[in-house]
């Protein structure tokens, strides 16, 4: 048994499933995301129409089950699909893996029949996108200090408070809102509500005007005396926190699959131009250094990626994964900060100019950084998951 656990662990060999899905995506994306990708970050314009295209290839759909009209696939094959988008284009990568790994994971995960029926066809077939309301502009890292209630009132729950940095939320048919239910503080005492739009006392600000991922919509969120049917409660009542970590954790996932894609588009396109540009009569990539940075970059890049499939399939394979999760979102982060830096260089003074696609990933893998726990907060998971590895095995 244990072995076949290590195994399980550590076996990282890709499906025809997966390839299939990694083709599909990346075909939809070069033909039909790049030529748009940099007018929509200028303009810092929701692609409505690409991810009505990502949603017709069922990329809305990815972890909700073929009886609410989704097509659930595994972990690994999610983290591809997003890794292939972003190779593209940050800001839809983003946008999707917010839709799939937060709002509809959640209702997966804890929603009643009633309201898995009512809102996982419209989220699967890209009706409308979903949000996910827990960062607060008084608690973001430390988020059970979040002050936004809800009280019950007869049938119905009364939500005041605000939400910040919420994605999706300009364009989000439903959103699941955390908020306090009991208690001042604390994990204990929060509850999730899934929060219909239009619904009266519920506001949703202006676009942010963000430093990178900008065709992303990242909005605030107010609720003024929000009202909501009583069967709109997602989950345990004061019980909501256990399952936002384990949204969280899988959400790492993504942002982890996200920065190696975007890691991933940087490399390829230094290559291309190291190949292209000529200097002293010779192709750049001629010279040592230009091949010793695109080296450390593969290099870094390979690391990032395993350890996101690593962590994904451990996810599918029921086994625990937060500390794999924690460990691949910072990894990769941080590499495709680097990359992308690395990528700037080698284009030199074009590498500044956003006629050329690495300033724009140079600023989208800022976010994956911070979003969904910063780097601090992801070195805190993993140094208090090995301290529990070694008290249990102590």
């Amino acid at each position: 048994m244990v072995a076949a656990s290590i195994a399980a662990a550590v076996t990282l060999e890709l499906k025809e499933e997966h390839e299939l899905i990694r083709q599909a995506v990346r075909a939809y994306c070069e033909e039909k995301v790049a030529p748009v990708a940099r007018e929509l970050d200028a303009a810092s314009e929701f692609p409505k129409e690409t991810i009505a295209g990502l949603a017709e290839l069922g990329l809305l759909g990815l972890v909700v089950p073929p009886e609410y009209g989704g097509n659930l696939v595994d972990a690994l094959s999610l983290a591809i699909a997003i890794e292939e988008i972003a190779r593209v284009d940050g800001a839809h990568a983003l946008s999707v893996a917010a839709h799939n790994g937060l709002c509809t994971s959640h209702l997966v995960m804890a929603a009643s029949e009633e309201q898995k029926a009512r809102y996982l066809p419209h989220l699967a077939a890209g009706d409308y996108m979903g949000a996910w309301a827990l960062t607060e502009p008084t608690s973001g890292s430390d988020a059970s200090s979040m002050r936004t209630r809800a009280v019950k009132d007869g049938d119905e729950w009364v939500l005041n408070g605000g939400k910040s940095l919420c994605t999706n939320a300009n364009h989000a048919g439903v959103l699941v809102v955390m908020a306090r239910t009991e208690g001042e503080r604390g994990a204990q005492g929060v509850s999730a509500f899934a929060v219909d739009r239009g619904t009266p006392g519920l506001s949703i600000g202006r676009d942010e005007d963000k430093l990178g991922v900008r065709a992303s919509s990242t909005s605030q969120i107010d609720l003024e005396d929000c009202r909501v049917p009583e069967d709109r409660l997602v989950g345990k009542l004061h019980g909501a926190f256990p399952d936002v970590l384990r949204v969280l954790d899988g959400g790492r996932i993504g942002i982890g699959a996200m920065a190696v894609g975007l890691a991933q588009g940087a490399l390829d396109a230094s290559l291309r131009y190291a190949l292209d540009r000529e200097s002293f009569g010779q192709s750049i990539y001629d010279f040592q250094a230009i091949q010793f940075m695109l080296a450390d970059m593969a290099t870094r890049l390979e690391a990032a990626r395993l350890l996101v499939y690593r962590a994904a399939h451990r996810k599918q394979g029921g086994l625990p994964f937060k500390k794999e999760a924690a460990m691949a979102k910072l990894y990769a982060s941080e590499a495709a900060m680097w990359i992308t830096t690395k990528a700037v260089q080698i284009h030199g003074g074009y590498g500044y100019i956003k006629d050329f696609p690495v300033e724009r990933m140079f600023r989208d893998a800022k976010l994956t950084e911070i979003g969904e726990g910063t780097s601090e907060i992801q070195r805190l998971v993993i140094a208090r998951e090995i301290l529990r590895s070694a008290d249990q095995s102590a």
